[in-house]
């Protein structure tokens, strides 16, 4: 008898159809799987096995032959348990349709028939919509996940035995309600910049790298409040849109981050990995490819604290997505995309003992040794960075002061004010943010007054700007004119974004 069940496996953040044909047939007790299985499908073999017997099923003494198609996809995950222990119940009749054409069918399952959580289900939840499938048939525990996907039933079971009743009587299964409960990572750098004492320069640079989703670098001393300001960055970023959340969501859960029972991720990701992180850990990949840091940071902030710690060859990694805003991991058989639209926000120490410029400490470095260090900062590297602010050490008497700083809360009203904006500007179809500006809109959405047009040409010669640092330039000066409400971006605008680039 031969039975076809339907199923998804992960690549990247993509799903991918997979159909399961299961064959029972007169021959020797041998269980056959091909299809291009991994090592972690060829071992479903004992758990499939199990999970039938410990459910009250009788498992064949037959052949059993599983094809898992397309054939030249390589399926990965212990996800396809449970549709290959139904598809062999299904070929012996237990389970009453042999073909099972309209309900996806995801799960991993126990010895003892448990159904366990699979990762990445809000992407397969997502492909099965677009593709017009109906139902989706998966672990109790990621039910309120796949429920964030509109117009597809959500059938949860957490047995073998469960699932096989939701096939042969689908009304005697509830289906799974949108979600009430989300996600919101513990480290979301949402501490209070009322907290900051001083420091007005790097403020005002927080809040311009916010408004338009610019790369921001703190340069100073040890103590000064650069990593205390970084990590309060997340606090005045906007709240995530919808669809951005759904993307957030979706890159946590293909990397096995999001809890179990929540649906949506709340708020915008936070990540500073260990400066001895890997290339392949901040950028992703692998043989099955997973998200690095920079997509598990998607639109939220990435913070590198202690920047030129980190391994050159690890931060020139980062140069495609800052540029592009996406990572592609390419394998022999076809590449993966990974979203990396984030905020980059780096602190570094002028000098190897940290104190060059500090009026009260003395610096021991040699110039040799200072400009070693901070060789270690690539040029190409350098030009990404939109603002770069010196952060000098805090006087006691400004620590001392009972006075709070401004609070998140008011500075994120004029943040979100800013991105209404650019959303009015730049329309649905358009980008997000200002950052996003290619060159053809730069000169639509950008134009100079005569003033900034002058300054910015003599800056270009004097700085030697390159043509990226020229675009980023009115990128940020145009975040500025946001922030301030005006439409046209004048030449004080431009200037207080020169002096953000002069810095460097």
């Amino acid at each position: 008898m031969l039975a076809s069940l339907r199923t998804a496996a992960l690549f990247g953040v993509e799903a991918t159809r997979v159909h399961v044909e299961v064959d029972v047939s007169f021959g020797m007790p041998i269980f056959t799987m091909v299809g291009l299985p991994d090592a972690s499908v060829r071992e479903s073999r004992d758990r499939v096995r199990s999970a039938i017997r410990n459910s009250g099923f009788e498992f064949p003494h037959h052949r059993v032959t599983v094809n898992l198609a397309p054939a030249d996809v390589r399926k990965a995950g212990s996800s396809l348990d449970l549709p290959i222990a139904l598809g062999i119940l299904a070929a012996q009749g237990i389970v009453e349709r042999r073909e099972v054409a309209d309900i996806v069918i995801l799960g991993e399952l126990s010895l003892d028939g448990a159904i366990q959580p699979a990762r990445g289900v809000l992407p397969i939840a997502a492909a099965a919509r677009r593709e017009g499938l109906s139902s989706i048939l998966l672990p109790r525990a990621n039910a309120s996940e796949a429920a964030v996907v509109s117009d597809l039933t959500v059938l949860p079971v957490s047995t073998l035995a469960e699932a096989v009743d939701a096939l042969n009587h689908p009304s005697s299964i509830t289906p799974a309600s949108a979600p009430t409960t989300t996600h919101s990572p513990a480290d979301s750098g949402a501490a209070d910049l009322a907290d900051v004492r001083g420091q007005l320069l790097a403020r005002r640079a927080l809040e311009i790298a916010s408004a338009g989703a610019h790369n921001l670098l703190l340069v100073g001393p040890p103590g000064s409040g650069k990593t205390m300001m970084a990590r309060r960055l997340g606090g005045i970023l906007p709240p995530l849109t919808f669809e951005e959340a759904i993307e957030v969501t979706a890159v946590h859960s293909v990397a096995g981050l999001l809890p179990l029972g929540t649906g949506l991720v709340s708020a915008r990701p936070f990540r500073a990995p260990h400066h001895t992180i890997s290339n392949v850990a901040l950028i992703g990949g692998g043989s099955q490819p997973r998200p690095g840091e920079v997509s598990l940071a998607h639109h939220g902030v990435l913070l590198l604290d202690e920047m030129l710690e980190f391994n050159r060859s690890v931060l020139e990694v980062l140069r495609q997505p800052l540029e592009e805003g996406t990572v592609a991991i390419a394998r022999a058989a076809r590449t993966a995309i990974f979203p990396a639209r984030f905020v980059l926000v780096g602190a570094m120490n002028p000098c190897p003992c940290g104190f060059a410029g500090d009026p009260r400490r003395e610096c021991r470095c040699t110039p040799q040794q200072i400009g070693r260090y901070g060789s270690r900062l690539s040029g190409p590297l350098r030009d990404r960075l939109d603002l770069t602010v010196e952060v000098p050490a805090v006087p006691p008497d400004i620590l001392s002061a009972s006075t709070p700083g401004e609070p998140s809360a008011h500075v994120r009203a004029r943040v979100v004010t800013a991105r209404e904006r650019q959303r009015q500007r730049y329309g649905a179809d358009g980008p997000r943010t200002n950052a996003e500006l290619t060159p053809s809109l730069l000169a639509r959405h950008c134009p100079l007054d005569r003033g900034g047009t002058r300054l910015l040409s003599a800056a270009v010669e004097r700085l030697s700007l390159s043509a990226r640092a020229y675009d980023r330039v009115r990128k940020v000066a145009r975040t500025i004119a946001d922030l301030g409400g005006s439409e046209t971006v004048q030449a004080d605008h431009v200037a207080e974004a020169l002096q953000f680039r002069m810095s460097m």
